[in-house]
């Protein structure tokens, strides 16, 4: 599924120039609403919220979370005897959607006037989504009040579902993390969490699946309850029967591998299904009161390819052999009250849709000629949509060089014109991969994009959804946050780009690749060469570090400029934002984490410059003449060596950063010890390590430690060969 991320763009059919791209009506009086309502209807002037407004709930329990929301955010109590109110009522088809009654019960009439604000839902999420439109529209005045205007709104969501994706393949969220996301993303009408959960679920049935202090049954029941409070489903997805390495690289479970591979199980082995469907009961078992379960199907390349099958393995068979799985994995979970979420894609064939369930979903389209058997089959699809591939440190939100789109405006035209609307779409999805490792916080601006053109295709345009988010999420006073996003990105990509990629000396060959076995198994490592230390002071070098990787340094004087007004300008963000700092945070530290990387380019080029300095110098008997040569060499050893302690100094600071919101990663907990097995097929940066520092293992293969040591051994014997006192 992840190779065909832009396989929508063959469905598209309508360019993005001639969509409108003029303000929306609530943008054009300053204030910021994600999603943008379906009807607006402003008025003049604004209402001022002070102290002698308060909460008229009705019916409503204290305790109602519209109620508690509102009450919070506007820092307001419950009606006494004031006279201004804003009243809070369910009253259903209040608000005529023309959809069906998954979209009637979320949509909401919000009417402000003076005195009196009146919120109506057509159902409870439809009342708690109007509480979060009129908080985003509550902004401070020039003298401080807190002002909405006066306006009519009528809204509801074109598609049902809005799925955000926690990957959590490589790292853990802690509790309170999680909690923190279902709150921010509730704010944007959020109603569904596709949790790819792979070893971060303690499966009662078989505890060795759950990584060392993965999260228990009353645990993830706790996260689900509250996303449910807030109208989010957390929808567990099970990785099968491909990418299951967390499951086959147990010894107790090999026998399972299809032909060996820890990444693929073998589907024609009923024991897999023993497994699987007690893997699924006990997710659904810590999941009450959740209504689906993502049965994943995700990049299965090689179905029927195991001695256990009875059939060929050709095309026709591997494609029956997804189906058959399919359809014995969507019997156990109908059992269970839940409907089944796949990815349809490769190797499934076209002609044997026909074979499926009808009230499967199909999350991603795979292929084009799968809209038409699926619309009579009646299956329902999701708009796919990838924010975040295969980027290290920063993902592709915006066009980069040259024109080429990025995940935001592909999201923006997908969902608006992709090949789902020729299908029965029910809902999106906005992918964010945790292959290369990336921190959740970077991934809330494609996050929101896809809920709110789910909520409402082509409004706003990219240009202004993305100002309206940055104003949103970090508050009204935060300035020039779209710049920093994009100078996160440049720096991103040029780290990406300034590394040597060689042959793998640290990762084995892979099983093979969607191509077949034994097909495509090169790996890389990222390094650099460190510059050549020679034991002959009367050496003369060709400058080889500083000639091999010119392009480097100058990408390094560039982008070194750059990095020093990110981290001002995230400095001074620091200051004016009124929400998510941490998340800012997490931006400062991956700031410093490559700019680091530009420090690390100049002074190995400056160590070279250094040691060919020293080596210029006519060797005689004069003693200054050595000393200044010492002087030299002592002066390159001292620049790796600080730029050493630098990188392992700025990666710890990264580390801690990272770990307030996670767990370690790879942690050992009572006793328990992380089990690392590379995936057979999956290169992922993420998985090159159990712990952290991935990030930092293009930088270790330099060796500069050694390096430095080398050059230290130099100096001592030119001391020794030439009677002179050794120095620090």
């Amino acid at each position: 599924m992840r190779s065909l991320l832009y396989a929508f763009l063959l469905g598209l059919t309508i360019p993005l120039w001639t969509i409108a791209q003029t303000p929306t009506p609530l943008w054009s009086r300053g204030y910021p609403v994600i999603p943008a309502p379906q009807k607006v209807q402003l008025l003049d002037g604004d209402i001022v919220l002070d102290g002698t407004w308060s909460i008229e709930a009705g019916r409503l329990p204290a305790n109602h979370i519209s109620v508690r929301t509102l009450a919070e955010g506007l820092a307001m109590r419950q009606a006494s005897r004031a006279t201004k109110l804003i009243h809070l009522v369910v009253e259903p088809h209040s608000v005529i959607t023309g959809g069906d009654s998954t979209i009637d019960e979320q949509a909401y009439r919000l009417h402000v006037e003076e005195g009196r604000i009146n919120i109506t839902g057509n159902g409870q999420s439809g009342l708690f989504y109007g509480v979060q439109t009129l908080l985003q529209l509550a902004k401070r005045d020039a003298s401080g009040r807190m002002v909405v205007p006066r306006v009519e709104i009528e809204d509801w969501p074109k598609l049902q579902l809005r799925f955000l994706h926690w990957d959590t393949k490589h790292h853990q969220d802690r509790i309170e993390t999680l909690k923190r996301y279902l709150d921010e993303a509730a704010r944007y009408k959020v109603n569904m969490i596709g949790f790819e959960l792979e070893d971060k679920f303690a499966y009662p049935s078989h505890p060795s699946i759950g990584a060392p202090g993965a999260f228990t049954t009353s645990q993830l029941q706790e996260i689900v309850d509250y996303g449910l409070e807030r109208y989010i489903q957390v929808v567990p997805i099970i990785q099968a029967p491909a990418h299951m390495a967390y499951v086959l690289k147990h010894p107790e479970f090999a026998d399972l591998r299809s032909d060996g591979c820890n990444y693929m199980s073998c589907t024609c082995d009923p024991r897999l299904y023993d497994l699987l469907f007690s893997m699924f009961d006990d997710v659904i078992n810590a999941t009450k009161g959740v209504d689906y379960v993502f049965a994943s199907t995700d990049e299965v390349y090689f179905a029927g390819n195991c001695p256990k099958c009875p059939r060929p393995y050709n095309a026709e068979n591997r494609s029956l052999a997804w189906v058959d799985y399919v359809r014995k994995v969507h019997d156990h979970l109908s059992k269970r009250g839940r409907r089944m979420l796949v990815w349809a894609e490769f190797p499934l064939l076209a002609e044997h849709i026909k074979l499926l369930p009808p009230d499967i979903i199909d999350g991603v389209v795979g292929e084009a000629d799968y809209i038409g058997p699926e619309n009579e089959r009646g299956i329902r699809q999701l708009t796919y949509n990838s924010m975040q591939g295969a980027e290290f440190l920063f993902p592709n939100h915006f066009a980069m060089e040259g024109g080429r789109r990025a995940h935001v405006e592909a999201a923006f035209e997908n969902i608006l014109h992709g090949r789902h609307w020729q299908g029965k779409p029910i809902g999106a999805f906005g992918a964010a991969w945790d292959d290369s490792g990336l921190h959740n916080e970077t991934f809330w601006l494609g996050w929101t994009a896809v809920a709110a053109w789910a909520w409402h295709p082509g409004q706003p345009s990219v240009e202004q959804y993305s100002a309206e988010f940055m104003q949103s999420f970090y508050g009204p006073r935060v300035h020039g946050m779209l710049e920093v996003y994009r100078l996160m990105q440049s720096q991103a990509r040029a780290w990406e780009r300034t590394w040597d990629y060689i042959p793998s000396r640290t990762v084995p060959p892979s099983w093979g690749s969607y191509f077949g076995k034994g097909i495509g198994t090169h790996r890389s490592d990222m390094t650099l060469a460190a510059p050549l230390v020679n034991d002959l002071p009367d050496w003369f070098p060709d400058p080889a570090w500083t000639v091999r990787y010119k392009h480097f340094i100058d990408e390094a004087k560039l982008r070194k400029a750059e990095n020093k007004r990110l981290i001002e300008a995230l400095q001074t963000s620091f200051g004016q934002a009124d929400r998510n700092r941490y998340n800012l945070e997490v931006f400062l530290a991956l700031a410093r984490f490559m700019g680091h990387h530009w420090d690390l380019i100049l002074d190995l080029a400056k160590a070279e410059d250094l040691i060919r300095q020293g080596q210029a110098i006519t060797m005689n008997s004069k003693t200054d003449d050595q000393e200044k040569y010492l002087s030299i060499l002592r002066e390159a050893s001292r620049t790796v060596e600080n730029i050493h302690q630098q990188g392992l100094s700025i990666f710890a600071d990264l580390k801690a950063v990272y770990e307030k919101s996670r767990y370690p990663k790879g942690q050992s907990v009572d006793g328990r010890t992380f089990l690392h097995v590379q995936d057979d097929i999956k290169d992922h940066w993420a998985d090159r390590r159990a712990d952290l520092s991935f990030m930092m293992a293009p930088e270790e293969s330099i060796h500069l430690e050694a390096w430095a040591n080398e050059l230290r051994s130099v100096i001592r014997l030119f001391e020794e060969q030439n009677d002179i006192p050794a120095k620090p």
